[in-house]
């Protein structure tokens, strides 16, 4: 057993370790460091709170634990490095969840005998809790459908959305008073109600949100998981959980407005939704479109050994295919040859910030090898061949070509700049968003089609 001093010199460990832990995972170089401070700060935090004074009975504690390690265990194992952003917007569920529980476990607390001012506050973080929590859980959820293909990728537009929203938002302050002057009984029905409208908001947020915009829809919802446990924190005294949840939720809400700045959005556009409903093609884009050239894998392996310099532009084709080994293999060869190969990395590239850095760094490819566009767009005029795998909006011209896109203003790859661009696609599909894609029917592009992962492989036999 440990004393309430040590459980507190604890928990301060364990939140530096977190700090340590985001500023580790600001680079890939120190990611791995990073991660370790996480898993010593998270293993720090269980391990006191378990042995505090606080604790009185451990068997069902244990069982819980067990059966919550079991499941983590299993699908740390089981999932794929294509799931990985489906998985963490199930894990930002269980986060949301986890906050209503203790929410309305905390309020029905016979132990609670709070009065006055100090009885006021507690039940107003008990109703924030509860409210970010549920609309943590359903958006979450929705994401995830989103994301693994369970539910569509277009957005949901339905009439006077906007004031729907306006609407619930009201009804949940306008609850917030009367519940505060309400006793136990009325009380749990107002956070009932209040309950099912955050779960409604949550669904109808995110449905309403395109596509296009799922990288900031993961950040935001991270952001989301952070505030529903630094609310958490505050129900239960614990100073542990509002540190955490605070480095959780600040952060999340910086990576979102990265992501927005990355892609031309507003935050606040961005939840309003609509991004990715893209009109179909009208007769005059597609004649000013032209015809699509094929080339064979053979051919594109001939272009690169002459080319001094290539970049390889991934996106989520690639983790679809599992063609990231491959790619690596593919990199190591050219250098081999005297080929200089970068990689050039969209800010929003595949389903979630960091997507394509992640699958790059497992297949072992140079992190100095690996560019954001920032880093490198202004050179790719000067690149020999840029072979595009499996990316799609991230490198469309339309976004600065054609202001009435659904993309128009948002940065991307400016690959058309190069002397020859390969595009490696399954076929002549639009992209996540929708939006139809010019950079096919251009002079200097070719299109090498068939599944990444073998069209590479057959590069390199050719190679």
């Amino acid at each position: 057993m440990m004393n309430q001093g040590m459980v507190t010199a604890a928990y301060i460990i364990a939140a530096i370790l977190f700090i340590l832990s985001l500023s580790g995972l600001s680079k890939q170089e120190s990611a791995r460091r990073g991660n370790l401070f996480g898993i010593a700060g998270m293993a720090l935090a269980i391990a006191a709170t378990v042995m505090g004074d606080a604790v009185t009975s451990y068997a069902w504690l244990i069982i819980m634990m067990l059966i919550g390690g079991a499941i983590g265990a299993v699908l740390a194992a089981r999932v794929q490095m294509t799931q990985m952003p489906e998985l963490v917007a199930i894990l930002h569920s269980f986060v949301g969840l986890a906050a209503v529980l203790v929410g309305f476990a905390s309020y029905l607390d016979p132990n609670n005998q709070l009065t006055g001012a100090e009885h006021t506050i507690h039940n107003v973080e008990i109703y924030l809790g509860i409210l970010i929590g549920a609309l943590t859980f359903t958006g979450s959820v929705v994401a995830f459908g989103k994301l693994n293909g369970k539910i569509g990728s277009k957005p949901l537009m339905l009439p006077h959305r906007h004031l729907l929203n306006i609407v619930i938002g009201v009804i949940c302050l306008v609850l917030l008073f009367i519940f505060l002057g309400s006793g136990i009984g009325a009380g749990t029905f107002i956070l009932i109600v209040m309950t099912l409208l955050a779960f409604a908001f949550g669904v109808h947020m995110v449905m309403a949100i395109g596509g296009a915009d799922m990288p900031v829809v993961i950040s935001m919802l991270n952001s989301y998981s952070g505030w529903a446990a630094a609310a958490t924190g505050f129900m239960l005294s614990n100073d542990l959980l509002i540190v955490v949840g605070a480095l959780v939720g600040s952060s999340g809400a910086i990576l979102s407005y990265i992501m927005c700045r990355a892609m031309n959005r507003k935050f606040f556009s961005v939840i309003m939704g609509g991004f990715g409903n893209a009109p179909a093609a009208s007769g005059d884009d597609e004649a000013v479109q032209g015809e699509a050239v094929g080339i064979s894998a053979d051919e594109v392996a001939q272009l690169c050994k002459d080319a001094n310099s290539v970049v390889i532009v991934p996106g989520y084709g690639m983790a679809v295919a599992h063609a990231q080994h491959p790619v690596s293999e593919l990199t190591t060869q050219l250098k081999k040859q005297g080929v200089d190969v970068k990689f050039a990395i969209h800010p929003v590239a595949g389903r979630m910030p960091g997507h394509m850095n992640v699958l790059l760094a497992e297949a072992n490819v140079p992190y100095d090898l690996v560019l954001e566009m920032d880093e490198i767009n202004d050179d790719l005029g000067e690149v020999d061949v840029v072979i595009v795998i499996g990316a799609n909006d991230i490198v469309n011209p339309s976004a600065l070509d054609n202001p009435n896109s659904p993309i128009a203003g948002m940065p991307v790859l400016e690959v058309w700049n190069a002397k020859q661009v390969i595009v490696s696609k399954r076929g002549m599909a639009t992209g996540y968003a929708g939006v139809e894609n010019p950079l096919f029917f251009k002079e200097n592009t070719r299109m090498l089609f068939g599944d990444a992962k073998d069209s590479v492989n057959a590069m390199l036999s050719a190679l």
